[in-house]
């Protein structure tokens, strides 16, 4: 049986009904139904002190590994962490407070055994060499479902293996750097947009975070669909409307899943459940469109698209309903990511301005001018790629603001981490932030901004960041089931950030406003990204 929180909870209430309520009415004084009555009691009571106390306490495999020194209360456990601000930070506490040699354990809600991956051979262990033993959790996996559908990132085992056989070649290094022109041309239409915008400012203020999800509507519009779905002209347009949603309402929405059952969360009052499916429905409805059309399209043409879709449209392994899924997870996960990249990325070079000068100095010396960037003639994807101090920048801002800050896996099967016996069912936490801010792997300024940690002697971009691990860093996490985009993501925000950060000279709005992050599965600033932007002329 699942022993999730929400299960827990269901069986006491439901002992508690039948013995407090149901027999003592039906049968007051029948001897049976008291006799009953007294063992549905005790056995409840003993059930659930089980439960709470005597197996997570003194039973549990996992009760002996190094635990929290603090934090935890009766029946809660440390759950509060999962509703702690910024997404992850909690987790990065119990990495600095705990010494481990790779897994700290902890108590979730009811006292349900969970643990943190604290080391470079844990995480290599759930990702790498023994990553088909866990699996999303359930109650993850039926969230996400609702807006993904039975895409990539939702399947598991063969029918994950071979859905990632299949979508590969779209992603790989030939396709993406035959990309760039794409991500160049609406990284261009991007500054004009905002310059445009600032015309009708005075203050010059703008918030950063819906043009960045405008663009890279568009990028993944062009490279993933062939169709430009035109969200910087028209900022109306339904798919930004679907996918802006109150962050913070969200927030709730999908913690709130992880305690209770999805028939529980339907059942409430609240207007957000009704919205969802709305917003659901309008995507996949949208999707089946782009597919239709697109195969029409590729009846009448007489190149081969290089986008996404034409490729997996080619490869005949997908059904139309699985073109639909792909398409959901890739709209979703391929703007989101870059989209909550770049509106970090602003906010550290705005509170960072020397940093933010040399990037320009660089951008400005390689690049001769604006139009450059979509030159077709120039091999900008060559350039960008290569340029130390623009590829340094994005490391850092992909570090310390991973776009999923924190995820998990559960155990299928009994299996072992670090030599540590794991059992089925177990929760383990893959927390991104906590990992690439940990300062075992990244020193005493590992919470800082410092692009030049990316930088070799030589002058060149490293791979790792002057880390001892490459699992100290992971934003894109490792394995089979690793960000099948991490080269699209990369690229993209190469030819965003050059191309912002070459057009406008950047502040923040408010400079003594803290910016929190939120969101709900991504890391977003809960209150949006205000900044002062300046016009500048590029070389100068």
């Amino acid at each position: 049986m699942d022993f999730s929180p929400s299960n827990i909870l269901l069986l006491s209430l439901a002992e508690a009904a039948i013995s407090f309520y149901f027999f003592p009415y039906v049968f007051p004084k029948n001897a049976l139904a008291s006799f009953f009555l007294v063992f549905v009691t005790v056995q409840g009571t003993v059930w659930c002190f089980h439960k709470l106390v005597v197996y997570p306490f003194f039973l549990s495999p996992l009760r002996h590994l190094p635990h929290p020194p603090k934090g935890s209360y009766p029946i809660i456990g440390h759950g509060l962490i999962l509703f702690e601000r910024p997404p992850g930070e909690a987790f990065l506490r119990l990495l600095k407070e705990t010494k481990s040699d790779g897994l700290i354990y902890f108590r979730g809600f009811f006292h349900a055994d969970r643990l943190l991956l604290a080391s470079p051979a844990a995480l290599a262990d759930v990702l790498v060499h023994k990553s088909y033993d866990f699996e999303k959790p359930p109650w993850a996996k039926n969230f996400l479902r609702k807006f993904l559908g039975d895409g990539l990132l939702m399947t598991e085992g063969d029918e994950h293996r071979h859905q990632r056989k299949n979508i590969m070649p779209a992603f790989s290094f030939r396709n993406i750097k035959e990309l760039y022109p794409v991500f160049c041309s609406k990284s261009m239409e991007l500054c004009e947009v905002v310059k445009r915008e600032l015309l009708d400012k005075p203050d010059k203020v703008l918030d950063i975070g819906h043009f960045s999800t405008m663009v890279t509507l568009d990028i993944i519009g062009m490279a993933g669909l062939g169709r430009d779905i035109g969200s910087l002209r028209n900022n109306d347009d339904v798919l930004i409307e679907n996918y802006e949603e109150p962050s913070t309402e969200k927030a709730v929405y999908f913690l709130l899943h992880l305690l209770f059952p999805p028939w529980i969360m339907a059942a409430l009052p609240w207007k957000l459940n009704e919205r969802v499916k709305v917003t659901a429905g309008n995507l996949k409805r949208i999707c089946g469109v782009f597919v239709a059309n697109k195969k029409s399209r590729m009846k009448m043409e007489s190149e081969e698209g290089k986008d996404i879709l034409s490729i997996m449209l080619r490869s005949n392994n997908f059904s139309e309903d699985g073109l639909v899924d792909q398409l959901l997870t890739f709209l979703a996960a391929g703007h989101e990511t870059t989209s909550s990249a770049l509106t970090w990325a602003t906010h550290l070079l705005s509170t960072h301005p020397e940093i933010q000068t040399r990037l320009r100095t660089e951008i400005h010396e390689n690049i001769p001018d604006q139009k450059t960037l979509s030159d077709p003639n120039f091999d900008i994807a060559t350039l960008l790629e290569y340029l130390p101090y623009l590829n340094a920048v994005c490391n850092e801002v992909l570090r310390l603001f991973p776009t999923i800050p924190v995820t998990a896996r559960m155990a299928i099967r009994d299996t072992t981490v670090c030599g540590h016996f794991i059992p089925k069912d177990t929760l383990l936490q893959v927390v991104p932030w906590a990992n690439n801010r940990d300062p075992a792997f990244w020193g005493p300024d590992s919470e800082k901004f410092v692009p030049e940690r990316w930088i070799d002697e030589s002058g060149r971009t490293t791979m790792n960041g002057g880390a001892d691990s490459n699992y100290s860093f992971s934003t894109f996490l490792h394995g089979p089931r690793s960000c099948i985009g991490e080269r699209f993501v990369r690229a993209e925000m190469r030819a965003l950030v050059a191309a912002f950060v070459g057009e406008f000279k950047m502040q923040m709005a408010n400079p003594e406003e803290k910016v929190r992050p939120g969101g709900t599965i991504t890391s977003k600033p809960i209150d949006g990204m205000r900044l002062k932007l300046e016009p500048v002329i590029w070389g100068q």
